[in-house]
């Protein structure tokens, strides 16, 4: 489903459960999405679909998002596995981009995500990826504070470019991550208003590299 009206009117659906007789409109959608109401209308006019919104929506009200835009309940993906994508997401995570974050933990909602979805947000070939929320702005413009981004825990090659999530003594970090030759470990931003940290490789973990991101509104 690509049509952003015939999702709002599932969505009203579940907003309405529980409050008989009281009508819902799109302005309790985009509240409950935690979209502004002029956003919102635009978004519906383009008929622009909120995924992350929408993906932290299912995650709290433990929907399935399949079933959200394709009518599909969870036992009808055990056939066609491979044309799902298995997401951990851990909403309470926030990797930071800036500074000291929380490490992860077992509370994630496992979303099933078509791969029509996915293609476009995820590197291809990728099949088991997690979840989680940037916070801070220091790797802007590639990564926005709020952003989600979808991690491959096999990828752990930092020799490999890209971007990646480092366990440390402050908590996690997102940057793009290099051993120098003395073997300190450089932590390194896009946003160029902040310098370069520096670790030593027995003080951090390779959690994994970031092959997609939806973007914050």
């Amino acid at each position: 489903m690509d049509d952003l009206r015939l999702v709002i009117e599932k969505l009203k659906d579940i907003i309405s459960e529980g409050k008989e007789g009281v009508k819902v409109f799109d302005k309790d959608v985009a509240s409950a999405l935690t979209i502004p109401q002029a956003t919102f209308a635009t978004m519906k006019k383009r008929n622009s679909i909120p995924y992350r919104e929408i993906m932290e929506f299912c995650a709290m009200k433990k929907l399935s998002i399949n079933w959200l835009f394709f009518d599909q309940a969870i036992d009808m993906l055990a056939s066609e596995t491979d044309k799902y994508f298995q997401v951990r997401y851990f909403p309470d995570v926030r990797a930071s981009a800036g500074g000291g974050a929380f490490n992860f933990d077992e509370n994630y909602k496992l979303l099933s995500i078509d791969s029509t979805i996915m293609k476009n947000i995820v590197s291809e070939g990728t099949k088991e990826i997690e979840a989680i929320t940037v916070d801070g702005e220091s790797m802007e413009p590639t990564l926005q504070d709020s952003s989600i981004v979808f991690i491959d825990r096999t990828q752990t090659n930092i020799k490999k470019d890209g971007i990646y999530v480092a366990s440390t003594n402050a908590g996690l970090f997102i940057k793009r991550i290099r051993q120098r030759a003395d073997g300190m470990i450089e932590l390194i931003s896009d946003n160029k208003n902040y310098s370069p940290e520096y670790i030593l490789s027995e003080e951090i973990k390779i959690i994994g590299r970031v092959v997609g991101n939806i973007e914050s509104l």
